[in-house]
């Protein structure tokens, strides 16, 4: 990796987490997929709002924890997603900038409000989504500074942004600024869901664009519609230069089209919430990356940061995590 002003640029859907407990009966009355994120709109966000329990409010979005867990590590983080000039949109833009990252990007003054995710935690520590985009949907190509994504050594795209198509001409555009900057892109595929609706347009990005790809094991599998993971690893080598999956309590495994890299799972004395946890892996293994360690390394700090996060509720570590990869 060169080195660069900022470590990574993150490109993401800007939202305020809602986080409640609940149980499987709830999410069965709600006609929830237990685990899935559901895209829903302003009225079904106000209904489940109201039918559930307390919540803690956070700000969110999967690009943001991942550049916020950065910050966190020590790097050198900015990021660009679309928010309203409300009060959940002041409360975003505080939270991520009191990290010590750049968002420059600046609120919509008309359209729809700031985006929300309804999460429901049940007992297992599995958290069942329901996001309003909201002012995400409108974050396009206009968005893309050209000058702060090639100051980054990494521009780092979410796949749950890549829904309205404006995004996805956001994402283009972003690659082929940092490429043509001569530096790297990684994608996160986010979620098993969003692999389905997107699957051939996901297969062409990468191959056309990304550099490094992170994916959990039920998105890899999705990506190449097939239950073997050890063929879906094969796949992936052949696509793209660099891929790191995570697989839950058995650790993550690290592709490249030379080698193969498993690595443990950090130890957890209790799981809380896997709200975040691949967001936090792709963190650590990103700070990892920018600083040239070995790809081993880059996933064993991106599983403390992992073990960091579904150890509370919420998305955001509660403790500094350049300390704890130290210890």
């Amino acid at each position: 990796m060169t080195t660069a002003p900022l470590d990574v640029v993150g490109i993401g859907n800007a939202i305020v987490d809602v986080i409640s407990q609940s149980d499987d009966a709830f999410l069965a009355a709600q006609a929830m997929d237990k685990g899935a994120m559901m895209l829903i709109d302003e009225p079904r966000a106000e209904a489940i709002y109201g039918a559930m329990g307390p919540g803690i409010e956070a700000s969110g979005g999967s690009a943001g924890n991942t550049i916020a867990g950065l910050a966190s590590l020590g790097g050198k983080a900015g990021y660009i997603g679309k928010v309203r000039d409300d009060v959940l949109g002041k409360v975003f833009r505080h939270d991520i900038t009191a990290t010590g990252v750049t968002f420059p990007t600046p609120a919509a003054t008309s359209g729809p409000a700031t985006a929300r995710c309804l999460i429901l935690v049940t007992p297992d520590a599995q958290r069942t989504m329901n996001t309003f985009l909201g002012a995400c949907v409108n974050l396009g190509p206009d968005d893309v500074d050209a000058d702060f994504v090639a100051s980054a050594q990494v521009t780092y795209l979410e796949g749950y942004l890549y829904d309205p198509p404006l995004a996805q001409e956001a994402f283009r555009k972003a690659a082929e600024i940092a490429h043509g900057a001569g530096r790297k892109v990684a994608l996160s595929l986010s979620d098993s869901f969003c692999v389905h609706r997107h699957r051939q347009a996901f297969l062409d990005f990468i191959e056309g664009h990304v550099d490094v790809l992170f994916a959990n094991e039920a998105e890899l599998t999705a990506l190449f519609e097939t239950e073997d993971f050890d063929q879906a690893v094969s796949q992936i080598r052949r696509l793209t230069e660099l891929a790191a999956v995570t697989r839950g309590a058995r650790g993550s495994v690290v592709v490249t089209r030379d080698q193969i890299v498993e690595v443990p799972a950090a130890a957890v004395t209790r799981v809380v919430d896997t709200t975040g946890a691949g967001d936090l892996y792709a963190a650590g293994f990103l700070y990892g990356l920018t600083r040239n360690l070995p790809l081993a390394e880059c996933g064993r700090i991106g599983s403390i940061a992992a073990a960091e996060i579904i150890s509370h509720y919420g998305a955001r570590p509660e403790t500094p995590l350049a300390a704890l990869i130290q210890a």
